[in-house]
């Protein structure tokens, strides 16, 4: 069937780490727009109280309630308890139906600070200061280095694979055209190719107002493609309204990169779909 990458949205959060809306809403929500698969991926516990990670307690409330909602919407939305994993993770990725493997924070060598480079400005200012001698581009490098590792692990789904640009706008902390950056993105997509990652187009940062492209970036995208890589489109949908944001824009942009086709995620995993 054409466009069946428009009926599965598999990155999405809810209450229970920092989403808008409780696990039934977003259920709610998505039968009534008509999806065959809503695929939950709450950010996972990791022992450095990240504050919008699920605690130990909620990871468990979170397995219970999206049991429930898969028997209540049996046969009428097909609903899988999926992990956004980090690299700083100590829940184990295996007990859940899928994962979206990620890197969200970059550790300061100087001060073994965890830095989230992707929450707030001033803490991505903080660790360039502090930890890199005010030289944005190796905190860039750090980060790719980190995604290398998430992707030799294999994950369901490799997560926003750039997503260190997300608070850069218009180069504010780092030249995102510059050699080094283009370098470590590179090194960093030939170990996602070489373990046969899946990687997501994510229109997170878009909807929530941060860019006006995607992850990945387009350049990325076609050396993805010269790679022989496979894509899946995802929303990172932190708000309900967002469950299948801007995804035939994504799917445009893919196939005037050359693509012509995308992964979807179903009950029975990730297949090909036709653009």
């Amino acid at each position: 069937m054409a466009n069946e990458y428009l009926l599965s949205s598999v990155h999405v959060h809810t209450k229970l780490c920092d989403g808008k809306n409780t696990p039934e809403e977003l259920a709610v929500t998505a039968w009534k727009q008509g999806l065959k698969t809503l695929g939950f991926s709450g950010h996972s516990h990791t022992p450095h109280d990240i504050e919008y990670c699920m605690t130990q307690a909620r990871t468990q409330l979170y397995r219970a309630q999206i049991a429930k909602l898969k028997e209540r919407y049996a046969g009428k939305l097909d609903i899988l308890c999926g992990l956004e994993w980090d690299l700083l993770s100590d829940d184990n990725p295996a007990d859940y139906d899928y994962w979206i493997g990620s890197a969200h924070y970059v550790k300061g060598p100087r001060t073994g600070k965890y830095y989230e480079i992707d929450w707030r400005e001033s803490d991505l200012a903080a660790c360039i200061r502090e930890d890199f001698d005010g030289d944005g581009l190796a905190v860039a490098e750090a980060y790719f280095a980190n995604v290398a590792a998430v992707a030799e692990k294999e994950p369901t789904i490799l997560g926003h694979f750039d997503l260190i640009k997300k608070l850069n706008a218009d180069n504010r902390f780092f030249d995102e055209n510059d050699e080094r950056y283009t370098a470590a993105a590179s090194k960093a997509l030939k170990t996602a190719a070489e373990h046969h990652c899946v990687l997501e187009v994510n229109t997170g940062a878009a909807f929530r107002g941060f860019r006006k492209e995607y992850f990945p970036s387009p350049a990325l995208l076609k050396e993805w493609l010269a790679l022989g890589g496979d894509v899946i489109i995802t929303s990172d949908a932190h708000d309900a309204k967002a469950l299948t944001f801007s995804f035939e824009e994504a799917a445009d942009q893919l196939r005037g990169l050359g693509y012509e086709r995308v992964m979807v995620m179903g009950k029975d995993g990730l297949v090909p779909a036709a653009l």
